[in-house]
């Protein structure tokens, strides 16, 4: 294994082996292609170049999050099970809530490690769709309520709470078809069978790039790079459609602090200073926003709570 100390990583007082000792598993809740999939492929790579140890990343989709999430709130708290999260990851337990059922986590079972990157979502449409622009979207819509269909990775997730943003500042209706992840609905954009998705700009570059995709806006306060041709929501008129897509690292709660404040430290250390880790993440149109520590914490509470007002504007869903 390769020596920690080199790696910037000192043993713990009394540890009886270094950290990490053997494989550990990056759980993304979600199927292979969306945006917590498309980050925490290359930040596992990184993570291996530190540790010298394997870090698969490991699909386990189910119930919009729900089920990898709940996963690793159950793993054992040794810092060998971690989560990639999406911001999603506070809505879940509301959205248990408001359709009556026992959350199957909270968050306050999840130790937050770090933020590795923070998007702006962007309004898809096919190629061959007959909106080249919001506005031409809203007037249809107004025209057939609940006719044109939007994607999302589930109920409330966060693909769910970013078009719900954006219908209601409109006043529009539009029928929200769930699938089981950003992937999914992103392959279901692309064969025809949805009309639109809200989508984390990194997986939807190379589709928008190669010209079977279109975006016509995007949700945050500034252009993207990379889609600096689409308009934020702001720029059309609406003032409050202002959504990120984050990732972030987190641990069950109970996992000692040396452990977690390896991990932080070695994510802080790919984050800065491995170029491969950042020429994958700006190739995908997600670059790093890295944040730790107080500050982390401090955005985190103040986005859940944001999130879960919007759960709560949705309100229960069939």
């Amino acid at each position: 294994m390769m020596a920690l100390a080199a790696a910037g990583l000192p043993q713990a007082a009394g540890a009886q082996e270094a950290w990490p000792s053997r494989s550990v598993q990056m759980i993304v809740p979600f199927p292979p292609g969306g945006q917590a999939d498309v980050t925490a492929r290359p930040v596992a790579a990184a993570l291996e170049r530190v540790f010298g140890q394997a870090v698969p990343v490991v699909n386990r989709s189910g119930a919009g999050g729900i089920l990898g999430t709940s996963s690793v709130a159950r793993a054992a708290p040794d810092g060998y099970t971690a989560l990639m999260a999406l911001s999603s990851h506070a809505v879940l337990p509301e959205s248990e809530r408001i359709q009556n059922r026992t959350p199957a986590y909270t968050i306050e079972q999840f130790a937050p490690v770090a933020r590795i990157t923070a998007d702006p979502t962007v309004f898809l449409v096919a190629a061959n769709a007959p909106w080249r622009s919001i506005e031409e979207l809203v007037a249809d819509a107004k025209k057939r309520p609940g006719a044109i269909t939007f994607g999302s990775a589930g109920n409330y997730s966060t693909l769910h709470v970013a078009m719900a943003m954006f219908t209601g500042s409109a006043g529009i209706d539009m029928l929200h078809v769930p699938y089981q992840g950003g992937g999914p609905a992103l392959t279901a954009l692309l064969s025809g069978t949805l009309h639109t998705l809200a989508s984390g700009p990194g997986p939807a570059l190379a589709h928008v790039k190669e010209g079977r995709l279109r975006a016509l806006a995007s949700w945050g306060r500034e252009r993207l790079p990379g889609f600096e041709d689409v308009p934020t929501f702001i720029e059309l008129g609406h003032p409050e459609v202002e959504f990120y897509i984050w990732t972030a690292v987190f641990l069950p709660a109970a996992t000692p602090a040396p452990v977690r404040d390896r991990l932080r430290q070695a994510l802080r250390q790919i984050c800065e200073s491995d170029e491969g880790l950042r020429r994958a993440l700006d190739t995908a149109g997600s670059p790093i926003a890295y944040q730790e520590g107080a500050e982390f914490d401090r955005f985190f509470q103040q986005d859940s709570a944001r999130l879960i007002r919007a759960v709560q504007r949705i309100g229960k869903v069939d």
